[in-house]
């Protein structure tokens, strides 16, 4: 348990260069508490304690604002930073060097017991606000762009971003460790360029079809006059 605490305070040192000092790590860092929590919650859960264990968890939320289910199994060197609206369910697991930020749910899509919630490879990066779902896999090195919804699996070191989550043809610089995660913008996702594109298309139809209105407006007056002189006629 020592060991696994001074891990801890090590990873977020090396992450975060707002963090000055293991001191202020130990007492002022949320997800180092809330990790601390679940550890002991996990090991109650384990022993068949299932009420203690949800107890636990359940002050950890409250404290922390950081909600871990004492069954989700856990890597070691998670960093959680931030923290505030970090959600992690039942059946996830997690494997060692991720880190994820505020407002990311590892959520399940299914009413169903058993496995329900995601598996995370390792050294993962999961940005502010990401949601990933069901009992999906993403493999080792994956990058999780901000407020993203990844619903499917994604392979060993692919980059996603947006909703649902795409991956993208590279990954911007300095994205081992980007804060808060890959920014869906549309430099990096096709899918935002093809939206684009078809904006571009529909202007220029929009225009061609204007100058086409307005030339058969110029040409009515001249038809009208042709047809009242057959009338005449």
């Amino acid at each position: 348990m020592l060991r696994t605490w001074v891990e801890g305070i090590d990873a977020i040192m090396a992450r975060d260069p707002a963090a000055r000092s293991r001191v202020e790590v130990l007492f002022c860092y949320p997800g180092l508490h809330a990790l601390g929590a679940h550890r002991l919650a996990h090991w109650l859960w384990g022993w068949g304690l299932r009420f203690p264990a949800r107890l636990l968890s359940h002050i950890a939320r409250m404290l922390t604002g950081i909600e871990i289910h004492p069954g989700a199994r856990i890597g070691r060197r998670l960093v959680i930073d931030h923290g505030d609206g970090v959600v992690i369910g039942e059946t996830a697991e997690l494997g060692d060097d991720i880190l994820i930020y505020h407002q990311v749910t590892l959520g399940g899509t299914s009413l169903v017991g058993g496995k329900r919630h995601p598996t995370i490879g390792n050294g993962v990066i999961l940005g502010a606000g990401a949601k990933v779902l069901g009992p999906i896999v993403l493999g080792d090195g994956v990058r999780v762009g901000a407020n993203a919804v990844v619903v499917s699996d994604v392979p060993a070191g692919a980059t996603v971003v947006g909703i649902p989550a795409r991956p993208v043809d590279r990954r911007p610089a300095g994205a081992d460790l980007l804060p808060y995660g890959t920014p869906c913008d549309e430099t990096l996702d096709p899918g935002l360029k093809s939206v684009e594109q078809l904006r571009s298309e529909i202007a220029a139809l929009s225009s061609r079809l204007a100058a086409l209105e307005e030339a058969a407006t110029q040409e009515s007056p001249g038809a009208t006059s042709r047809a009242s002189s057959d009338q005449r006629g």
